[in-house]
């Protein structure tokens, strides 16, 4: 941290930042732990809150680092539960989040305690746009305005499981943007979210975390040598060089053999299987061509397919039927391949994959 007085903790937080601003304002290391605390867990909007630290640094932080935390300018509740948010950070930047609940069976009811009869998955946004324009998502149509910091990663979350009033079980990093073209930030993000809330973070599973990348080749070498068990999905949408390039124009050139190499590497030196998510989309990526394609692509690279109908946006590309979609997930399980179809959920409010936009605000 070069120039604490100009820092929001909600925005530039790492714990070695914390560390830093504690030791340029004479403070011992433990205060960082414990303004990490009451930032993440006890979720204080003010210093006055932080009752455990001494009323002089209080009063330092209020002018080394103005405290700021996001605010929610709009709540969209849909049909089936799912909620959307449009959060707006202290320099007015906005992003979506997504709230995803789902019940814990009715046989296991009985085994947990009553607040934690509801999970929550929580989709966030690694950047305000994204700057890849793929044709079928709306995100990429309306440009990248600019990364998010790791703190309003965590925020999102932070955010989105007060509303709901239950702790988020799983998080994944699937809403605005690429997140490996954000890469130093996200993984900060995700470890605040991944540290134990004894060590001020939000004490989510590193399993239970999902990093989705359009594929950026750096960023997947780079995550195998971290030492969390993230979990990764890369964006597919096809196995054809020619019909990826088309529809995910941001990424043409990259060769898709050597994303495959990659993701052989990923496997070999990880052990974790990534998965592939496939929008269907009628027309352009579910002939006999693309799908022998998928299957020889998700063999050799072990990977796990996610078949995803396509969710409208401004395009005029349509989702494949359901029929066809039901016959795909077939042909690759009978070639071996573990596919699950995502349900759709929050598409009535524009919550769904591929469907979140930014805004300024106004």
């Amino acid at each position: 941290m070069n120039n604490p007085n100009i820092q929001n903790p909600c925005d530039v937080f790492t714990f070695s930042d914390y560390l830093s601003l504690m030791k340029e304002l004479g403070q011992p290391a433990f205060r960082a732990k414990q303004l990490a605390q009451w930032l993440w867990v006890h979720e204080a909007t003010n210093y006055d809150e932080m009752s455990n630290l001494p009323a002089d640094l209080r009063t330092q932080l209020v002018k080394a680092a103005p405290l700021k935390r996001a605010s929610v300018r709009k709540v969209q509740h849909s049909k089936d539960g799912t909620r959307k948010y449009l959060l707006c950070f202290a320099d007015g930047v906005c992003v979506e989040a997504v709230g995803l609940p789902s019940n814990i069976p009715s046989s296991n009811v009985d085994d947990v305690k009553p607040e934690q009869r509801q999970r929550l998955s929580v989709c966030v946004s690694s950047q305000a746009g994204c700057s890849l324009g793929c044709t079928f998502c709306a995100t990429g149509q309306g440009g990248l305005v600019r990364n998010l910091l790791p703190g309003e990663i965590a925020e999102q979350v932070r955010i989105v499981a007060a509303d709901f009033g239950i702790r988020a079980s799983s998080i994944v990093i699937m809403g605005q943007g690429e997140p490996f073209q954000n890469y130093d930030a996200v993984l900060a993000g995700l470890r605040i979210l991944n540290t134990s809330t004894d060590d001020g973070g939000f004490g989510i599973g590193a399993r239970h975390i999902t990093i989705s990348t359009a594929g950026i080749i750096k960023g997947i070498d780079t995550l195998a040598t971290e030492p969390e068990q993230f979990t990764l999905a890369v964006s597919l949408h096809s196995a054809v060089q020619t019909t990826r390039d088309k529809i995910m124009p941001g990424l043409r050139g990259q060769s898709l053999e050597k994303l495959r190499t990659a993701l052989v590497d990923y496997y070999k030196q990880t052990g974790r299987r990534p998965s592939l998510e496939y929008a269907l989309i009628d027309e352009v990526n579910v002939n006999i061509v693309e799908i022998t394609a998928l299957k020889d692509f998700a063999q050799t690279t072990k990977a796990h397919v996610n078949l995803i109908p396509l969710n409208t946006t401004s395009s005029n590309l349509e989702s494949a039927s359901q029929l066809k979609t039901t016959q795909i997930a077939k042909e690759l399980r009978d070639a071996g391949i573990n596919v699950t179809i995502r349900k759709e959920r929050g598409s009535d409010i524009a919550a769904a994959c591929g469907q979140l936009t930014q805004e300024k605000r106004g």
